[in-house]
């Protein structure tokens, strides 16, 4: 009888309302669909068909224990649409108030596996994901001087919703603490305050290896008029201070070196506030070497890795970002004391200016720090006189009194393409010309009303037509196109000819700047095969687990098993198509269904080594009993077939033609003898009786012992000649085993 409640379990099938009818319940009818799969699966369905009349419910819902989620209903349903759970249950349920032409639909479900969700990176860290299923890790670190808060790895969880097996890590600078063999750090603003006051002390120790010196740069330091920071040349307070704040208004720009090997830098502050931050970086050097430089936001080529006397170094910076405040090259002099000649420069974000490479990068003044007050900034673009510009708003978030202004054209008076305030998600432009003109304004009064972190945009120069480039055919494969035109959104597909894998993506879709999201593929020739699977009751060796061309397997069957087929199978590779098995998987059949039945005894014979079933490849021998020659095999062979067969007919015992005529003439030398005693007798008379004695005594043994000789095969057969068939007598210590 049909249920309210229908419920589905196999990996895969179809929800038909035909099927299942909704039953009636109270003033209307309805009907649950329950679809469960296997832990760790979820449920994908695709709408084969829909076709509803107004006022009819048909609603999909993930099944998170008690907790019911709509994921789709009848308003959003399309043929061909996919939806799937999150948990490894889903739940159809379908209602209405129809007496009769009620809604029709069929759902196609397949299970698939579901994946942890992808976990949270820390910031002032990242993480590395290897895998999302279940038992997949992540692994967490954090960037230099933060420590990690939590676990380093987490395992993805196999549930009805994979989880990862603990909260995501946190990474925080620690107050304080003791670096041994440094190579190269930072010390940070601790992340948290310290007593319940607020109040703050902290003590950092770097040593590094014996023989080598510190150098620090400081990155950023902002102390408030109460905090205090002194850098000692030493591991302890009474060495030389390199730096006192309360001192020294500014640190050195070149940053502070040490005299030995060691530097302790003590920090106090008489109440926690946000305003103070400093970044100090760390790294050991060889005496007699100058230290490594560094740049932030840029990078730098040098001439010796070690940096020994007359090395230069070369610094450039990162897209967005200008040269300043230094050389763009600086060189390590002066062989008693090795120093650098000029200190390392600055890359900064520029408040404006004139872009006209075919692309670059825009970034908000100081990026990635705050953005200062009362900035007025504008920056114009210009590329090649067929072109236009693509502009991509990756990232803006401003204060709402701060304007973002993008104008198409080479002056702010020009069309305005856009304009942004506060925060907003990426955004994507195009000019109609060459030229693009980029406004920025900072409130003065950016204390009071607050600001935002900034922006990051990127431009290209892009083609005026609204289409991507047609992409090249591809050797031993072909495309197809989703549209006929290649208008943004548009997609390319690639296929290989059989015999060929397809390495890269095989769709590539024409992008918003009129670029294809990837660089086409290439077929490459299949040089493995597919792994043939293993054989019941049987063990396998494989010489290389790649499955390349070449590869063998070789097939045992178990005890108790005979293989059937081949037990050794070769990849081999072919002109056309991919590689494949030089022959089919082979079976392991049990002995008894393969073994041949004893054929039974010839008539006047016998058996050698009697059994009631032979394996393929045993033999059975034949004998006669004595006076009968064997006509046919003597010896018959079990040949594997199905069924398995003898190699021969059973033979046949007949009579030996020698020994019966053999038999016949001492029969009638008998009776000749016979026939001359009785003429004696007539002439003798005197002997008659003793001759007839003698000569009666003499037949009769002779007679009797011919007889014999010719008929005691058949008067006493074989003592096995009975046994025909296997005993039907139960021997129970020899089924069980025991002795």
């Amino acid at each position: 009888l049909p249920h309210p409640i229908v419920t589905f379990s196999d990996p895969e099938g179809y929800i038909d309302s035909n099927d299942y009818a909704p039953l009636p319940l109270q003033s209307f009818l309805e009907c649950t669909y329950n679809v469960t799969v296997y832990t760790g699966y979820g449920v994908e369905l695709q709408v084969k068909s829909v076709n509803l009349s107004e006022g009819e419910l048909l609603s999909i819902r993930g099944v998170d224990g008690p907790n019911l989620m709509v994921l789709a209903n009848q308003t959003l349903l399309v043929e061909g649409q996919v939806i799937r759970s999150p948990t490894n249950t889903i739940s159809v349920y379908f209602r209405t108030f129809q007496d009769d032409g009620i809604g029709t639909f069929q759902l196609h479900y397949q299970a698939f596996m579901l994946s942890c969700s992808f976990p949270r990176r820390p910031a002032f860290g990242d993480v590395t994901v290897m895998d999302l299923h279940s038992g997949g890790l992540a692994h967490f670190h954090c960037y230099l001087g933060y420590e990690l808060q939590g676990a380093k790895t987490l395992t993805c969880i196999n549930a009805s919703k994979p989880h990862w097996s603990s909260q995501e890590p946190i990474c925080s600078a620690p107050c304080g603490g003791i670096v041994h063999n440094a190579t190269i750090g930072r010390v940070l603003s601790p992340s948290y305050p310290g007593n319940t006051n607020g109040s703050q002390v902290c003590v950092w120790t770097i040593e590094a290896p014996e023989g080598q010196k510190l150098h620090l740069h400081f990155e950023r330091l902002s102390l408030n008029e109460k905090d205090r920071m002194v850098v000692y040349s030493g591991r302890n307070n009474k060495s030389t201070v390199l730096y006192d704040s309360f001192q020294m208004e500014n640190v050195p720009f070149e940053g502070l070196l040490s005299e030995g090997s060691a530097i302790r830098i003590y920090f106090m502050a008489e109440e926690a506030r946000a305003t103070t931050v400093f970044n100090i970086r760390f790294e050991a050097f060889e005496k007699g070497h100058c230290y490594e430089p560094y740049i932030q936001n840029g990078n730098f080529t040098t001439s010796d890795p070690t940096y020994n006397i007359g090395t230069t170094v070369e610094f450039t910076c990162d897209p967005g970002h200008s040269l300043e405040q230094g050389p763009a090259i600086i060189e390590c002099i002066n062989v008693r004391d090795p120093y650098w000649n000029d200190t390392e420069p600055l890359c900064r974000a520029m408040c404006g200016g004139e872009l006209s490479a075919v692309a670059g990068v825009v970034l908000s003044p100081n990026w990635p720090e705050p953005y200062a007050e009362g900035e007025d900034c504008v920056w114009k673009i210009h590329v090649g006189e067929e072109k236009r510009i693509f502009l991509d708003i990756q990232f803006l978030n401003l204060s709402n009194s701060d304007i973002l202004t993008i104008y198409d054209g080479d002056e702010v008076m020009s069309h305005i393409l856009g304009q942004y305030l506060g925060n907003s998600g990426p955004q994507k432009l195009y000019s109609s010309s060459p030229d693009l003109t980029i406004q920025f304004h900072s409130d003065p009064a950016g204390l009071i009303f607050g600001k935002g972190q900034g922006f990051v945009m990127s431009y290209i120069e892009v083609s005026r037509n609204d289409s991507c480039s047609d992409l090249p055919e591809i050797q031993n494969g072909w495309k197809t196109t989703s549209h006929t035109e290649l208008v943004r959104g548009a997609k390319i597909t690639y296929q290989c000819d059989p015999g060929y894998d397809i390495v890269g993506s095989d769709t590539l879709t024409c992008q918003w700047d009129l670029t294809w999201s990837s660089d086409p593929p290439f077929c490459e020739k299949i040089m493995y095969c597919t792994d043939p699977g293993e054989v019941d009751h049987s063990t396998r060796l494989i010489s290389d687990p790649v499955l390349l061309v070449g590869t063998t397997i070789q097939y045992t069957c178990n005890a108790g098993f005979v293989l059937e087929g081949s037990s050794l199978l070769t990849c081999y590779s072919r002109e056309t198509g991919t590689p494949i098995w030089t022959s089919r998987l082979p079976h392991c059949v049990s002995e008894e269904t393969l073994a041949c039945d004893n054929p039974g005894l010839p008539e006047n014979g016998y058996q050698i080594l009697y059994k009631r079933l032979y394996l393929p490849g045993e033999s059975l021998t034949f004998m006669c009993y004595e006076g009968f020659e064997l006509m046919g095999e003597v010896t018959i062979k079990c040949i594997l077939g199905q069924p398995s067969h003898w190699s021969g007919p059973l033979p046949v015992c007949k009579v030996n033609q020698d020994s019966f005529e053999h038999a016949l003439e001492a029969e009638a030398a008998a009776e000749t003898s016979l026939e001359g005693g009785n003429m004696a007798l007539a002439i003798f008379i005197p002997v008659l009786i003793i001759s007839l004695l003698l000569g009666g005594a003499y037949i009769y043994i002779t007679r009797c012992r011919y007889y014999s000789n010719l008929r005691l095969p058949l008067m006493y057969s074989h003592p096995y000649s009975q046994i025909t068939v296997e005993t039907e007598f139960d021997n129970p210590i020899y089924e069980t085993g025991v002795s």
